[in-house]
């Protein structure tokens, strides 16, 4: 009997065993598969990088050999600046830096992006290259120098020695050192040597891009936790007793960037309602309310209605929806400021209500904290008719208003805003009250 049941056995068995070897030979090929692909991909965007950051070196000497009345090359020069540095960031995402200290290199290529964008898209005829970005443009032309240099390096490095990036994402994943850390060492060295490179003058457009926030912006005395809290009870409507529910906490004691966040738990199934407060001045930052919002009765119309009572309420006087999201269960608004009937942009905040019993169920309000204050408007120097000319002739004026907005070059601008349609979208176009340029456009939903 066991004869018999052996030898029914052992050809399964055998089967068995054959076929595991085969599906582990078949998994470590797929497993090899991808590591080759991905080492591939490492490669690719290593060698690319090195090519790139070479050729943005070469475009920017390319730029400062021309004559200074060559607006037409600078431009030219400047927008492949811009392109080249894009591709050279893009492919820096693409290799495994995470672990890796290569921030001040990111940071400095996105500068320089920055820079070449913003100086490029003026014209240059009317506001040519000032000797400030002319000794800008040298100093990054010296400094690219040095990075192409050591790129190239590494590259002929990892060629030279057959590296490998899987190795390298390893290492830095175990926090192991690999055999040959050229490239590790390399990308190191980089970082440091940019990280010692003197602040350069960036001009004011690209500098605002990088201008932090931070309390010192801010009007008002420096409030304290007792201050918030007696704020956060008064916008939710507690009384004295549930008052005494609400935690405040300080985010960044001690630094530029401190602030109150008050916590109350209006029902213990429930997420907790939190309000962050800026600590110069108790300005209301942010409010959310993440109850679970019922089925949706309330219109799109009516919740506009709803946003706009509580923002009079809480003490935002002369602010205009502008735009909306809906959300289905909620419906979001673009509220901004208005001064002397005029839009003021910068200045916005959006609410969130529940279009099941119309209740804000949240506010962001932090460029309104920071923008919130009285300019002196300029007059237009254009008349609306005179700015009607910019537009598509095809373009289908519905309704016109002045703006203040930001330009590309960060600077507020007073504009005409024509809302119409065209190619069967609707459009926002906002063209210069002074210039008749079209400074910005913006593409609504029905």
């Amino acid at each position: 009997m066991y004869r018999r049941l052996s030898a029914v056995l052992f050809p399964v068995m055998t089967l068995f065993f054959i076929g595991s070897i085969y599906w582990g030979y078949q998994e470590h090929q797929e497993k090899n598969s991808i590591l080759i692909k991905a080492e591939n991909q490492y490669q690719r965007a290593f060698h690319d990088l090195s090519y790139h950051v070479d050729q943005l070196h070469r475009e920017l000497g390319n730029t400062l050999a021309v004559n200074s009345a060559s607006q037409g090359f600078q431009r030219k020069g400047l927008v492949n600046t811009w392109r080249l540095t894009s591709e050279a960031q893009n492919e820096i995402n693409q290799l495994p830096l995470t672990l890796l200290p290569f921030s001040k290199t990111e940071e400095f290529l996105s500068k320089i992006a920055n820079f070449s964008y913003k100086t490029s898209v003026r014209d240059l005829t009317k506001q040519p290259l000032s000797p400030n970005e002319f000794k800008t443009l040298k100093t990054l032309y010296a400094d690219s120098e040095y990075i192409s240099k050591s790129l190239y390096g590494v590259q002929e490095k990892v060629i030279g020695n057959n590296l490998r990036w899987m190795d390298v994402e390893t290492a830095l994943a175990t926090e192991k050192q690999p055999g040959d850390n050229s490239i590790i060492d390399g990308f190191k060295t980089v970082d440091k040597k940019v990280s010692e490179y003197p602040e350069l003058d960036w001009g004011p457009s690209v500098a605002s891009m990088y201008q932090k926030r931070t309390v010192k912006m801010l009007g008002g005395q420096m409030s304290t936790p007792e201050e918030v809290k007696r704020l956060a009870a008064k916008f939710l409507k507690l009384d004295e007793a549930k008052a005494n529910e609400i935690r405040v906490v300080e985010n960044g004691k001690g630094t530029e960037y401190s602030s109150f966040s008050a916590t109350y738990k209006a029902n213990k199934a429930d997420n907790p309602i939190e309000l962050d407060y800026s600590q110069k001045g108790a300005q209301l930052i942010w409010f959310e309310n993440p109850r679970d919002i019922g089925k949706s009765v309330i219109s799109i119309q009516d919740a506009k209605q709803k946003a706009s009572d509580f923002l009079a309420r809480h003490g935002y006087p002369a602010m205009k929806a502008v735009s909306y999201d809906d959300g289905n269960a909620t419906a979001t608004f673009t509220y901004v400021e208005t001064q002397d009937g005029v839009l003021i942009y910068p200045a916005k905040l959006t609410v969130k209500i529940a279009r099941d019993n119309g209740e804000a169920v949240a506010i962001q309000a932090a460029d309104y904290v920071y923008e919130h204050r009285k300019r002196k408007l300029p007059k237009p120097k254009l008349m609306s008719a005179d700015a009607r000319v910019s537009l598509n002739p095809d373009f289908k004026v519905s309704r016109e208003q002045l703006a203040l907005i930001k330009n590309d070059a960060d600077q507020e601008v007073l504009c005409y805003e024509f809302v119409g349609k065209i190619n069967g979208a609707v459009y926002k176009i906002y063209v210069n009250a002074d210039s008749g340029v079209e400074e910005n456009i913006e593409q609504l939903p029905e």
